[in-house]
């Protein structure tokens, strides 16, 4: 395909292919003229998942750069696909810092038998969250996160149904911060709803 049917499919201007192109984010077309390249379906689906990480991630060009030479490193591995996706695997080499709070969300981790890589950026925001609860005297023991922990697994569950029967490694990483990234927003108003019902439900006149 030419250059203006591949903005058409994905949705992505030529001048911004062109600057991915530019940036190593997505390889040249085959040269057909002096002027003139083709594209094939491998493009599209690099694309749709530029876009994903960039307009949906909110990553920047040098991450995103990043996470595409890592997933081209490590395609085999759905499991590293997904993490590498989602932000679940950090790319840096930057430590993370040991903390009390860093502790209590490795024994909820430990209790519920989770296999999480240790530099997981979740556990950092995860453990900022209890520091920050702790400043207004009400951070919980990490056991009171167990039923939230629950109810994780089972929106995790749902979430990777969805990506079942994906084979291509482009399209699975999309679809994966496609879907994460759509879906949080919903599962906040969700569970405002659910506030709002349930606290109807406890105070009724």
């Amino acid at each position: 395909m030419r250059i203006s049917e591949l903005s058409r499919k994905s949705g992505v201007s030529v001048p911004t292919i062109k600057f991915y192109i530019r940036e190593e984010l997505l390889p040249a077309g085959r040269l057909t003229s002096a002027t003139q390249a083709e594209y094939d379906e491998q493009h599209l689906r690099r694309l749709r998942l530029i876009r994903a990480l960039i307009g949906m991630r909110g990553l920047s060009v040098e991450a995103t750069r990043q996470v595409l030479k890592a997933l081209s490193e490590e395609q085999s591995s759905p499991h590293l696909v997904l993490g590498l996706a989602l932000g679940a695997i950090r790319l840096s080499e930057e430590p993370t810092e040991e903390s009390e709070q860093l502790a209590a969300v490795d024994a909820l981790i430990h209790e519920l038998g989770w296999q999480v890589h240790k530099d997981a950026p979740a556990r950092g925001v995860l453990a900022e969250t209890l520091a920050s609860l702790q400043q207004f005297g009400m951070a919980p023991d990490w056991q009171a996160l167990l039923p939230y922990a629950r109810l994780a697994e089972d929106t995790a569950r749902l979430d990777l149904d969805q990506l079942d029967g994906v084979t291509d490694p482009l399209e699975l990483a999309e679809r994966a911060v496609v879907l994460t990234t759509l879906l949080e927003p919903a599962l906040m108003a969700l569970r405002r709803l659910a506030q709002e019902h349930e606290s109807a439900q406890r105070h009724k006149e």
